[in-house]
């Protein structure tokens, strides 16, 4: 059990360094190799200053017990904003990827949109001409009034022609975009499933429509949560291992202890 606790602190430290080093170089990235050399030799400083502490905690010097235990501390919350940041980046390139794909079928929605209200005010110009011609015939029983419908009618031919060319142009424009907007929103469905479980996650915990907004919160307590029990488990669980090394050595230095007192030739009268 021993081993275990060891072995599983070292592996919970080991990818907490790991996302800290590539979290804190992707916030300086400026100086990628520095940060990654200074942000390993910290983490193995923080381990094995947090063995060091324990293991000699009742001799150490209380100024120097407590620096070791504030950079501890201090390093901790380095670790946790290195996770921070190596999370969230991940987070923020899954959604520039969207980006792009929403700005497009954005773009053709709205083209879609006024392509179809010039169709609807061709239509509503079409229905006014029949109402004139009907109002027309309404008003007279007689031939004169039927020819007069007539003629309006044929005084409308061109611009009616014109109307139906412009909603024939409309409606082919609209089921171009359309075609053009089908690829688009099957690979943005694609995207999308892959945060599906946080969307589930942010309308458990907000009860609301899971926009943009809502999203990156939900994603941003998902990472605070990890965080929380990431690299401090780590560091209790070096703690634990250590204490369990302490006291595994103790039974047998006690029967060391009892076999040289036994060993003690007994001085006194005969």
């Amino acid at each position: 059990m021993i081993f275990l606790t060891f072995l599983t602190a070292i592996a919970l430290s080991s990818v907490a360094a790991y996302y800290s080093v590539i979290g804190l170089a992707a916030i300086f990235p400026g100086s990628f190799w520095p940060i990654i050399i200074m942000g390993s030799v910290l983490e193995c400083a923080k381990l094995v200053t947090v063995s060091w502490l324990y293991r000699n905690w009742k001799v150490t010097h209380f100024g120097m017990k407590s620096y070791l235990t504030v950079s501890t501390i201090i390093l901790m919350l380095i670790t946790s904003m290195g996770i921070f940041g190596f999370l969230s980046k991940a987070h923020l390139e899954h959604s520039s990827d969207t980006a792009p794909l929403v700005n497009k079928i954005e773009i053709l929605d709205e083209k879609i949109k006024t392509e179809k209200e010039n169709i609807d005010a061709n239509r509503k110009i079409l229905k006014q001409y029949d109402e004139i011609v009907d109002q027309t015939m309404g008003r007279t029983t007689d031939e004169k009034g039927s020819d007069k419908a007539q003629a309006i009618r044929r005084s409308q031919q061109k611009d009616r022609s014109r109307i139906l060319q412009e909603i024939q142009q409309s409606q082919s424009t609209v089921a171009g975009y359309t075609e053009e907007r089908a690829p688009l929103s099957n690979e943005l469905k694609k995207t999308e499933a892959d945060v599906g479980p946080i969307k589930y996650i942010a309308a458990l915990l907000y009860s609301q429509t899971v926009d943009a907004d809502i999203l990156d919160k939900a994603v941003r307590l998902v990472i605070l949560l990890i965080i929380v029990v990431f690299d401090p488990l780590a560091v209790l669980l070096l703690i634990a291992a250590n204490s369990s090394l302490v006291e595994n050595k103790r039974p047998k230095q006690a029967v060391k202890e009892t076999q040289m007192n036994s060993d003690i030739p007994v001085c006194g009268p005969k």
